[in-house]
């Protein structure tokens, strides 16, 4: 199987457990909802990967971030705007654009990482309340 077969598989594997994550938090389930959350995380992570061995030109790859960065968005928020970059980068790739694709995975993967760390930080806040 070629990188980029690879690189489209795990963007789909991505997108099946957003989706998952995604039902998981309407239906208040959060320990679904986290489970599914971190197999996103996990295929986004290989994704990058692939996308860092496969491009060559690494004097254009910069870690790139939102813009605006805000501190206070809804996760639904967040998930919509992880599946709309999953979306982007799987046209990148069909179109065989590499580094918008990889731009839009390693985007995603903040965003991801975000509400992972707002998870962590519910937990902890609970614990301390016990």
């Amino acid at each position: 199987m070629e990188a980029s077969e690879k690189m489209l598989k795990a963007l789909k594997s991505a997108a099946t457990y957003l989706e998952n994550s995604m039902l998981a938090l309407n239906k208040e389930d959060e320990n679904s909802f986290a489970d599914s959350l971190w197999h996103v995380a996990a295929e986004l992570e290989y994704a990058l990967f692939l996308f860092s061995i496969t491009i060559k030109n690494e004097s254009k790859i910069s870690k790139w971030k939102p813009n605006p960065e805000q501190k206070e968005i809804k996760t639904d928020e967040i998930l919509v705007a992880v599946k709309n970059l999953l979306n982007e980068s799987e046209k990148c790739m069909t179109n065989k654009k590499l580094l918008d694709a990889y731009k839009s995975v390693h985007i995603a993967r903040h965003y991801v990482v975000k509400v992972q760390e707002d998870i962590a930080k519910r937990k902890r806040e609970a614990l301390k309340k016990k």
